[in-house]
């Protein structure tokens, strides 16, 4: 188990939340790009991460970094990161932000899981706990009895596992590692990852400015991700990732007029209240 003081485990709480900020211009810019302008999914997710790793090489220590560590986990992470990118942008083109956004909270439960029972992290009943009201906020958001549940609103769900998967082994791998190091490793190997399964469709993009700005977003975000996994446990870093539902409404709604009923705010101020728990939590000792 890794121990983080309380200064220092709010530094990745900020890091988590400055990475929510970013992916959710990532997906209003991806949402753009596929669903008003028609752009191939897998075409926009090879783009988007290519002017990523161009924006990261100039500032990164690329020979450092792979010079660095075991090459076959990061090669396992960062395959189990480009399926769940690929689900998450299919979903992005079928389905409303926030309805998306909704899904991949069932994230936190497996990150929490893998964190337990495979980092062997302490898991205080606190933090399930914290996460279970998360979790519960996402489901009042979703509503899968309503009409909205359809067979796309699974294409983030399988997103939400996969990701799951290579978060843990983000942190299993950020205890050595920084962040430049982890940020160089992932970018690197999802642009040829991306290209092979963009290949049948081929590369062509419309929506330039959105996919730009998407990329540029995605090298902020996955470094801020990976800083976070440096600095706290895993499992207190995840009720932080429910923020991204209400920046991505709040997002969502700017970019293209989407609006959830009323009754999201329920499910938005349990995942809000589950944060700010989780805070207080790790300042009192509890973690």
């Amino acid at each position: 188990m890794t121990r983080f003081d309380g200064n220092t485990a709010l530094t990745g709480a900020a890091f988590m939340v400055g990475a929510g900020v970013a992916f959710a211009v990532v997906n209003v810019a991806v949402q753009g790009a596929t669903m008003a302008y028609g752009a191939a999914p897998a075409a926009v997710v090879f783009w988007q991460y290519a002017i990523a790793l161009a924006v990261c090489l100039p500032v990164l220590d690329v020979r450092r970094s792979l010079a660095t560590g075991d090459w076959r986990w990061h090669l396992v992470r960062v395959a189990l990161a480009a399926i769940g990118v690929q689900f998450w942008v299919y979903g992005l083109a079928y389905v409303p932000i926030w309805q998306a956004i909704s899904l991949i909270l069932l994230s936190p439960f497996f990150v929490t899981l893998g964190a337990a029972v495979i980092l062997r992290e302490m898991v205080t009943p606190a933090r399930w706990g914290a996460v279970c009201l998360g979790i519960i906020g996402g489901c009042i958001v979703l509503a899968p009895w309503s009409d909205a549940f359809t067979g796309a609103a699974l294409y983030p769900v399988l997103a939400a596992l996969f990701w799951a998967a290579s978060s843990v082994l983000t942190k299993h791998l950020a205890r050595a590692e920084d962040a430049g190091v982890l940020t160089v490793w992932l970018l690197i190997l999802l642009v040829p990852i991306n290209a092979a399964l963009a290949w049948d469709g081929g590369f062509a993009i419309v929506g330039w400015p959105l996919v730009i700005v998407a990329g540029l977003a995605t090298a902020l975000a996955q470094y801020a991700l990976a800083s976070a996994y440096r600095r706290a446990d895993a499992a207190y870093l995840q009720p932080f990732d429910h923020l991204k539902l209400p920046l991505n409404v709040a997002f969502g709604f700017l970019a293209f007029g989407f609006a959830p009923e009323g009754w999201i705010w329920g499910g938005v101020a349990l995942i809000l209240t589950a944060s700010v728990w989780t805070a207080w939590e790790e300042r009192a000792g509890g973690g």
